[in-house]
């Protein structure tokens, strides 16, 4: 069942099953969700991704990210895969959901209907080294800056998204003082 994605229409309801790596070759819409971890000084926790993944490896993205299984709440495929990938257990909260569609290396789409999550954790990562290589903490404004000189050791979905996460979590933030 996890190498099965759920392809959903524009409305995000589910209308059918196919397996991850199909749904890449063909860019077929389907559910994901991405997940971004920051600490106690405002510094969001990056990962790059393992090499050897089958699109993307290498690049730095967001905390983690992936597919729910068939028939999982999304909010806990985040949960399960935040402690998969980089062994942290904290609560997230939802924060927007996005669609995109990007041309990956190797003929690839991402076609994604991506739910976006947060939350805060000092705690030190146990990366799984099969997902991720290294990772990093940095400040928003530091990240910006890097992503305009190097765009390409970026994933596309984390370029699309990461403003807006940093501007909704910020008015979120100021809203709570």
């Amino acid at each position: 069942m996890s190498d099965q994605v759920v392809l959903v229409n524009e409305n995000d309801m589910e209308i059918g099953l196919m397996p991850k790596l199909e749904a890449h070759q063909k860019g077929v819409l389907h559910r994901a969700f991405s997940v971004f971890i920051f600490n106690s000084k405002g510094e969001m926790l990056l990962q790059q991704r393992a090499a050897g993944k089958y699109h993307s490896e290498g690049l730095w993205s967001n905390t983690c990210c992936s597919h729910p299984y068939p028939e999982e709440p999304t909010h806990e495929a985040a949960l399960r895969r935040l402690e998969e990938e980089m062994g942290i257990q904290t609560d997230l909260h939802f924060l927007f959901s996005f669609q995109y569609h990007a041309s990956l290396e190797n003929g690839l789409t991402e076609h994604e209907y991506d739910h976006v999550f947060w939350g805060v954790s000092d705690k030190k990562p146990h990366i799984n080294l099969s997902e991720v290589s290294s990772y990093k903490y940095l400040k928003p404004a530091d990240i910006k800056l890097d992503m305009i000189h190097n765009p390409g050791d970026y994933t596309e979905w984390f370029k699309i998204c990461m403003d807006e996460v940093v501007d909704k979590i910020d008015a979120k933030n100021q809203s709570l003082n």
